[in-house]
């Protein structure tokens, strides 16, 4: 049998990795949406076992021990209520989701990049009033020229986001999988029943 083989089936039988659980907040909200709080489904165990998190619901699959057999979390609860951050970093991701994955100049959503609307060389600092998405045709376009010299205007004037509206726009860009027991805490523009 080869090696790499059994090492992958040892570390991840039958592709549990694949079984994330979402973490709420004591409240029942995601602790972010940006990205979606996730935990591997070995620390949601972890965390039950410890008594951090009630249990939601679960997957349909199971782990043993030599003792005890458990169902994979699906979604945890926190049991102690942790506060939001109300400072948002300045990261390429959240610089992204408050431009919406779209261009600043043209509303492209491919090949981001992020440009300095008045550039560094003209003494422009990095920071969330002066840097916006761009694709890399406009970034280029652009290059070192003012949105004057250069001929092009933003879409709307880059400002530092607050944490409720970050989350927010989270909302609208949810991940490529979401499994069915999570809907009912995440809200995403899902259709009420009467």
């Amino acid at each position: 049998m080869d090696g790499a083989f059994r090492t992958n089936f040892v570390r991840e039988p039958n592709n549990l990795k694949h079984k994330p659980a979402l973490v709420l907040n004591a409240d029942y909200r995601p602790l972010s949406y940006y990205p979606l709080s996730l935990w591997p489904w070995q620390d949601a165990i972890k965390a039950a076992w410890l008594d951090r998190v009630n249990i939601v619901a679960e997957y349909d699959d199971v782990v043993h021990s030599p003792s005890t057999t458990i169902r994979i979390p699906s979604v945890v609860v926190l049991k102690d209520y942790v506060k939001p951050q109300k400072r948002v970093a300045f990261t390429r991701f959240n610089l992204f989701l408050r431009d919406e994955f779209a261009c600043q100049y043209c509303s492209s959503t491919g090949d981001l990049t992020f440009d300095h609307v008045v550039p560094r060389a003209r003494g422009g600092v990095t920071s969330w009033e002066n840097v916006v998405a761009a694709c890399s045709k406009c970034n280029l376009k652009k290059g070192s020229r003012s949105l004057k010299q250069a001929g092009m205007a933003l879409r709307k004037p880059p400002r530092q986001p607050g944490s409720e509206e970050l989350r927010n726009l989270g909302r609208k860009f949810p991940p490529n999988h979401l499994h069915e027991s999570w809907m009912d805490f995440l809200y995403w523009d899902a259709e009420l029943e009467a």
